[in-house]
């Protein structure tokens, strides 16, 4: 797999084409109402406390626990994604650890937008592939959402399979996503989250499985989740497009007919 050689502003502009998922802002003003990411990893901080009230209001639930769980499929799904696409597309180790990271609040499901306080890429011109794979695992999981999974698991009753199960939803959802753009080079993001998957905690391979879908001249990925974010508890009573309370054969049928164009996927 051969990768463009990149700096900071290369990956970000082309991350931002692959869709608002990996756009990251790099200059946030001062008067805007950011939170910084490294006060999420605290159970009892108020930041933690605006993130989970904001996902009850925006999507409905009634529970501390499908909150949660919302939160962290969402969180993962968006805040670290771009790390994962800026690795699979350049081979760089984007910054995303969470003391360089700031999120604002949406009024809708999920996050309004995410920046970084420096946008720089680690130095890996001098590592093997497997020690960028490595730092890349480490910054992401190990630094950022697992501790997010953690202060989330101490706020509520959400089990930490079901929190690592949103965990591995949002990052096979970094490469889905792109995978579905006009153009998207399909091969190379399936083998690179195959590669990323391997990287992982063996856990989470177990926690869900990647498709990849034809259908009508289009392909894509789309993960098959193994545990329930309980999105359907909420007032609303809607499933995500990936709930394990489906049969594989139905949530297929369903992500055939968002690439046929007939569906939005959610």
């Amino acid at each position: 797999m051969s990768h463009p050689s990149a700096d900071p502003a290369t990956v970000l502009t082309t991350l931002a084409g692959y869709g608002e998922r990996y756009r990251l802002e790099t200059d946030p003003g001062a008067g805007e109402d950011w939170i910084a990411a490294d006060r999420l990893v605290d159970p009892a901080a108020e930041e933690l406390t605006r993130v989970l009230e904001a996902e009850r209001a925006a999507s409905g639930q009634v529970s501390a626990h499908a909150t949660a769980l919302t939160v962290m499929a969402v969180y993962a799904g968006t805040v670290t994604a771009p790390a994962l696409l800026a690795w699979a597309l350049h081979d760089q180790v984007l910054d995303v650890r969470p003391h360089n990271v700031l999120l604002r609040l949406d009024d809708h499901h999920g996050f309004a937008a995410v920046a970084l306080r420096r946008p720089r890429l680690a130095d890996v011109s001098r590592m093997p592939a497997a020690e960028r794979l490595a730092l890349l695992v480490r910054q992401v999981l190990d630094e950022h959402l697992f501790p997010v999974a953690e202060a989330l698991r101490a706020r509520s009753r959400a089990s930490r399979r079901q929190l690592h199960g949103g965990i591995a939803h949002g990052c096979a959802a970094a490469f889905g996503a792109a995978s579905r753009r006009p153009g998207a080079d399909v091969d190379l993001l399936q083998r690179a989250h195959e590669r990323f998957l391997a990287a992982c905690p063996p856990e989470l391979a177990a926690l869900g499985e990647m498709v990849r879908l034809s259908e009508a001249g289009a392909q894509g990925l789309f993960y098959l989740r193994r545990t329930c974010c309980l999105y359907y508890t909420a007032v609303h009573g809607e499933k995500c497009a990936s709930c394990c309370l489906d049969s594989a054969e139905d949530r297929i049928a369903g992500y055939r007919r968002v690439l046929a164009g007939d569906a939005a996927p959610h």
